[in-house]
């Protein structure tokens, strides 16, 4: 096995171990409970707009309106526009996985698309993208997060068991969803 190799290895081995004693899995909704009292912070650059967003979403258990009306707009379809409500339980998996990770930024590579973005990704690539894809709901986003490992950041996620979970390894990027518990690779 290279070297490197065996880091990643040895660094994904850490990073389950250390998943496996926090209070994740079915008790997702008891693991945000715990930190409802502390503020809920992302930091966001968007590699198509190359917009930046740090802001505070949530504090003492409430989402704050005025935060996600400029996450709805980050997060926007930056093919035409339009703006839709992001789901915020998409927001706290996002935030678990920072805090869980220790990493700092997601880079978004999608998240709300419009019925007509989806349409024409769909057409151009018709088994990568669903028909009814949960990113025109505005519970799905794409994302990397610089300098943390993508095979890493999938095994977190799929340790939350929160959602969907996709892993596509050449584009490096995790598709996060707040459908039903499932996974696959792309």
């Amino acid at each position: 096995m290279s070297k490197n190799l065996h880091s990643v290895t040895a660094r994904r081995r850490l990073l389950l171990k250390g998943l496996a004693a926090l209070p994740l899995g079915l008790n997702f909704g008891k693991a945000q409970a715990s930190v409802a009292e502390a503020d809920c912070e992302l930091c966001f650059r968007h590699t198509h707009t190359d917009e930046n967003l740090r802001i505070v979403y949530r504090s003492g258990g409430i989402y704050l309106p005025s935060a996600l009306e400029r996450i709805d707009w980050l997060m926007r379809d930056f093919r035409t526009g339009d703006v839709a409500r992001i789901d915020p339980r998409l927001l706290d998996i996002l935030h678990t996985l920072r805090t869980t990770c220790g990493g700092e930024s997601f880079e978004i590579i999608s998240a709300f698309r419009s019925p007509v973005t989806n349409g024409m990704l769909h057409n151009a690539d018709g088994k990568g993208v669903a028909t009814r894809s949960l990113h025109m709901d505005g519970r799905a986003i794409d994302v990397r997060m610089p300098g943390f490992d993508t095979a890493a950041l999938r095994d977190a996620a799929l340790a939350l068991q929160a959602g969907g979970v996709g892993y596509y390894r050449e584009s490096d990027f995790v598709h996060l969803d707040t459908g039903r518990v499932r996974h696959w690779a792309g």
